[in-house]
């Protein structure tokens, strides 16, 4: 078994050296699901980082528990940090790409306002090869994708982290009110139990309609680990 990547600070303290005050950092979790929002977890961190929280690693890579451990003790680690949410309907009004980064500036909009200013122009690591977030964000920070971020930066990991454990938690709730798409254990992806449900009682509020319409038949084996 490929030994498992450890993220780090190498590109962050590079940023920090070309005088970057802040480092913004982000990801986004639930792309790929049926139902429920589409999370982008944002993190600021300053020169003053200390060495990230151990057993950090990208959400995907750590199991429930240890993302749920993972979240505060990633939260206490960076100087502050958002999460902002497009809902299922949005994202049928508005197409997942935008609704990507109408969740992130959500996002950089609920950070305390005296930060939101200090912040601005600092660099920014997406996730990525795309840059969904600077046409939503405008000026407000300079956006650096780089591809495996998650895994490699410690500051998107955290962000991963912090984005997975707040979506899962509202998929729980909803569960409560909703059980008979079993979202507690699928969290909105596909899976034979969530297709079953919808096989027997259609969608719900949360389901992403235009996702349901555009499904090919293989779709379920295409999302069975249901990761996002």
């Amino acid at each position: 078994m490929p030994k498992q990547a450890i993220p780090n600070l190498k590109l962050e303290r590079e940023l920090f050296d070309e005088g970057a005050p802040f480092v913004l950092a982000c990801d986004e979790v639930g792309r790929g699901a049926l139902a429920g929002p589409v999370t982008v977890g944002l993190v600021v961190i300053d020169p003053t980082v200390r060495r990230m929280p151990t057993g950090l690693r990208d959400s995907k890579l750590m199991t429930e528990p240890r993302r749920e451990a993972m979240a505060p003790r990633a939260t206490a680690w960076v100087a502050a940090a958002a999460v902002g949410e497009a809902s299922a309907n949005e994202i049928d009004e508005l197409g997942i790409m935008a609704c990507l980064g109408l969740a992130g500036a959500r996002a950089l909009a609920s950070l305390p306002p005296e930060l939101a200013v200090a912040v601005r122009g600092a660099p920014l690591i997406l996730d990525g090869n795309h840059d969904w977030l600077s046409a939503s964000i405008e000026y407000r920070a300079r956006v650096r994708t780089r591809i495996k971020a998650d895994r490699d930066c410690a500051s998107v990991a955290a962000a991963s982290v912090i984005a997975k454990v707040h979506r899962d938690g509202g998929m729980r709730q909803a569960h409560v009110s909703t059980p008979l798409y079993s979202w507690d254990e699928n969290k909105g992806y596909s899976s034979r139990a969530h297709f079953a449900a919808l096989e027997e009682h259609g969608p719900s509020d949360l389901h992403r309609l235009t996702w349901l319409h555009e499904r090919e038949p293989e779709a379920p084996a295409l999302f069975e680990l249901g990761v996002g």
